[in-house]
């Protein structure tokens, strides 16, 4: 029997989405039939070309370009999506940057910098949502963290810290805001997005390291955003409404890899 993800008619917010995961939660939830109200920092052609789709459908989505560690933007943006919508259903808190340091013995201000977004925008835009989403019943907030909360590898630090905070996050949302909203994390790992390219881009041969990263993942090859975005489509749906306070690592079988 098939499964068919029925989303008609909620609204959800996703951070982060002109591009990637975010861009890939988008079209995921909305072929879903979600309503989706978007930020980012700035906007993308590909974002726009998703924006003329929807338009099309006769589903116009709202985008807002803002800083998400910006706690009055955050609040601007989500009373708009409920004047536009009506309500908030679902979160996909998605936003978030790799800052990647190579030691453990960083600079205040790019610890600073990463927990901001990283880690305390997830908690500031679920705030923000939290009357709206408890409002609409069974409110679901899918916070998008990492695999390197699971397990890391040299020079991602002090990334791979916020990501992890993020996993205690879940759990704690879901047992404060419980039962009426649901909290779920994703921990992605090797997505194949615009992030993921520049990293490779910075090693001395771009191929090769593409290449060996691929042989490290069992499924033998990387992830796709709109992979990751039906991910977060199922956890929002009813038929994930079982699950709240686990983290789901969605990494090609990455970390069940003892060494390299």
């Amino acid at each position: 029997m098939a499964l068919n993800i029925d989303l008609n008619g909620q609204v959800a917010i996703i951070t982060g989405a002109s591009g990637g995961i975010g861009l890939g939660a988008a079209r995921m939830l909305a072929k879903a039939g979600a309503f989706v109200a978007a930020c980012a920092r700035e906007s993308s052609p590909e974002w726009k070309q998703f924006e003329l789709e929807q338009l099309a459908s006769g589903k116009p989505c709202l985008f807002t370009e803002i800083d998400i560690t910006d706690d009055k933007s955050v609040r601007s943006f989500v009373q708009m999506t409920v004047q536009q919508f009506g309500g908030i259903h679902i979160l996909v808190s998605n936003a978030g940057a790799n800052m990647f340091n190579g030691a453990a013995d960083c600079e205040a201000d790019l610890w600073q910098r990463n927990m901001d977004l990283n880690l305390k925008s997830h908690w500031m835009m679920s705030q923000c949502c939290k009357p709206y989403l408890e409002q609409s019943a069974s409110g679901v907030i899918v916070i998008m963290t990492s695999n390197h909360a699971i397990a890391t590898i040299p020079g991602c630090f002090p990334y791979n810290v916020a990501k992890t905070a993020l996993t205690g996050l879940v759990r704690s949302l879901a047992v404060e805001w419980g039962p009426s909203i649901r909290t779920v994390g994703i921990a992605p790992g090797f997505i194949d997005t615009p992030g993921n390219d520049a990293w490779f881009q910075s090693f001395p041969d771009p191929q090769t390291e593409r290449e060996q990263t691929v042989q490290r993942h069992p499924v033998g090859r990387l992830g796709t955003p709109e992979e990751i975005g039906a991910f977060c489509a199922f956890l929002a749906s009813s038929y994930a409404s079982f699950a709240s306070g686990c983290t789901y690592v969605v990494d090609g079988g990455r970390t069940a890899l003892l060494q390299d």
